[in-house]
């Protein structure tokens, strides 16, 4: 039985068909947002679904998860973003407790009880200076790349300190540090530890391990060990940790009823 995902998120659209009985991905795609999201929710969708040779009718149904569900109009229903990263992240690591998600505009840490369901979570989405549009613009300020981040901070000997919890803010420190000459590796280093002290800010004392980092920023080199000295326990990153969304949302479409009209859906 296939079952589709798909997360629209803030930054990117993120399509997964998954076959319920193999137990495996069949496809996934990965698309930038736009303003056109119903549009190319559905063009990623159709795309992957041509590429895997399997007609819209073999789907069971599709879940919309996301910044954005709303206007995927063609799922059979939608479902929270919480929820879903849940679920996905769950498919791989079955004894997580808690999770970590960054992605581009917003960050979450959710707490799942011993049965893999949310207790309760915390989400930062008033200020992006939490969250991957802040890496991306130290980015573009520094002029590296995301793929270069990582490395450059681990040639850090003395982190900046970026106090601002805005974004316009910090970026306004970033130009003052490089000005008194501050290396670009260290404020790449004080970025990401300020990122990691925000997700420290929302856990409180302690989390319950084991912790699981997902969303885009977890693809960053250097993030997770950051993260893993802020919280103090190992964390572990799940294969494709942007997906997870995603994943979770077509795991989740495999527990709806089938549809009564087997024609295409878009």
């Amino acid at each position: 039985m296939i079952c589709a995902g798909i997360d629209a998120g803030s930054r990117c659209i993120k399509v997964v068909l998954f076959d319920t009985r193999a137990e495996c991905v069949v496809r996934a795609g990965c698309a930038d947002q736009g303003v056109q999201q119903r549009a190319l929710a559905q063009t990623l969708y159709h795309d992957l679904l041509r590429d895997a040779g399997l007609d819209e009718s073999a789907v069971h149904a599709v879940v919309a998860t996301g910044y954005g569900r709303a206007r995927i109009d063609f799922a059979d229903t939608t479902i929270t973003e919480i929820t879903c990263h849940a679920r996905g992240v769950r498919h791989h690591l079955p004894d997580v407790r808690t999770i970590v998600e960054i992605g581009g505009q917003d960050s979450k840490l959710v707490r799942l009880n011993g049965t893999g369901d949310v207790r309760d979570f915390v989400m930062n989405d008033r200020c992006a200076a939490g969250t991957g549009r802040f890496i991306e613009v130290v980015a573009e300020r520094l002029g590296v790349t995301l793929e270069d981040m990582g490395a450059l901070a681990g040639q850090s000997q003395a982190p900046a300190r970026i106090s601002s919890t805005c974004v316009v803010f910090a970026e306004t420190e970033i130009v003052g540090l490089l000005a008194s000459g501050a290396a670009p590796s260290d404020i790449v280093a004080g970025v990401l530890c300020a990122i990691s002290n925000r997700v420290g800010a929302m856990a409180g004392r302690a989390v319950d391990a084991p912790v699981a980092f997902t969303g885009g920023v977890a693809m960053i080199p250097g993030m997770r060990g950051v993260l893993e000295k802020t919280l103090g326990t190992p964390v572990l990153v799940p294969a494709e940790p942007q997906m997870t969304g995603a994943l979770g949302a077509a795991l989740l479409a495999a527990t709806l009823p089938p549809r009564e009209d087997a024609g295409p859906r878009a």
